[in-house]
């Protein structure tokens, strides 16, 4: 037994150890329940009486200086974590982690809706999946409109579809509040159109509405003049322009005024030196008393714009179509806004 605790005294003496996987390799060999050091305990059992009182303190002591070479060991060794630190220098630069940019769309929606703000419209969200009464029949749309029919509207179901516009969203918020009312729906609109350079299934509509007592057509104007100037400068001109939606009465459409200097300018204006920016009207009587306002006290006045109309505008995107292909070449180009 004596010579056994010597071997093995010896071979814990003898053995080194330069990583973690060596120093791991000492404790499999000596220190686990059926390593060498423990198998010497088993035998111990096995001893009389008196060879057990002789045998006893030397065991216990090789037991201690097994413990202690693995302390020792794992000391020394060099761990893989200061390995690859050796021969780095601390003083050099930090690496510069790439940045993301913001989708060209947001950070003009993110504009749009900053300005309105401002001006002390809050944000109104609704469902994308909307009912023939929020959709249509609340805003006045006659039963034979073309945006009823399938060609027109993406229909989930008979009286069920994906919403055309934001403006269902408003039709909401004059259901469940009472005026005064200054809201804007920012969102996500369908429409059943062939995709082109110029169109698509889906796009990104901001719709307001104003409603209070007197509100006039002056307010209206002066509302929109005031975006156009912080949006795309204060020496932009505007015009309005008469024109026709179900829900509003009179309506109008905003342009403001490109030239024609420049043949991007000549193309986006055809010719004209005007771009519509947006639709715009005095809320019908009929749209206030379906939502349950009372048409004899209360007006109001409803706008909506695309905002890709606007972002291809403002960054001089020809093709609608690129803003959704998730092209990393042509999004890193983008900037905020000033």
């Amino acid at each position: 037994m004596k010579q056994q605790i010597e071997n093995v005294k010896k071979s814990i003496l003898s053995f080194e150890a330069k990583t973690e996987k060596e120093v791991e390799d000492f404790r499999l060999r000596f220190l686990v329940k059926k390593g060498e050091v423990n198998s010497l305990f088993e035998e111990f059992k096995k001893l009389t009486k008196e060879e057990k009182r002789k045998a006893g303190s030397i065991l216990n002591d090789l037991k201690n200086y097994a413990n202690q070479k693995f302390k020792e060991l794992n000391e020394g060794v060099v761990t893989k974590e200061e390995e690859s630190k050796e021969g780095t220098d601390f003083t050099l630069p930090g690496s510069i982690v790439p940045q993301g940019s913001r989708h060209p769309l947001s950070i003009v929606q993110k504009k749009m809706i900053e300005i309105f703000e401002r001006m002390g419209f809050n944000i109104s969200l609704g469902p994308e999946v909307e009912d023939d009464w929020h959709n249509f029949s609340a805003l006045n749309f006659p039963k034979n409109h073309p945006a009823r029919d399938m060609q027109d509207t993406f229909f989930i179901e008979k009286e069920i579809s994906l919403r055309t516009h934001t403006s269902s969203v408003q039709v909401r918020v004059m259901e469940e509040n009472e005026p005064p009312i200054r809201t804007i729906s920012p969102g996500r609109v369908y429409r059943n159109e062939a995709i082109s350079a110029r169109s698509n299934s889906f796009f990104h509509q901001i719709e307001g509405l104003y409603i209070d007592e007197g509100v006039s057509f002056a307010d209206l104007k002066q509302t929109l003049f005031l975006f156009v100037q912080q949006f795309f400068g204060e020496k932009t001109e505007v015009r309005f322009r008469p024109s026709y939606f179900p829900f509003t009465e009179p309506s109008a459409e905003m342009d403001i005024f490109l030239g024609t200097e420049t043949e991007e300018d000549y193309r986006l204006t055809k010719g004209t030196g005007w771009l519509e920016i947006l639709g715009c009207g005095m809320v019908d009587v009929n749209v206030l008393e379906n939502c349950g306002i009372d048409s004899k006290k209360y007006s109001g006045f409803a706008f909506g714009m695309g905002v890709e109309r606007i972002t291809m505008f403002q960054y001089g995107v020809k093709d609608i179509r690129t803003l959704f292909d998730n092209d990393k070449r042509f999004l890193e180009q983008f900037k905020p806004l000033n």
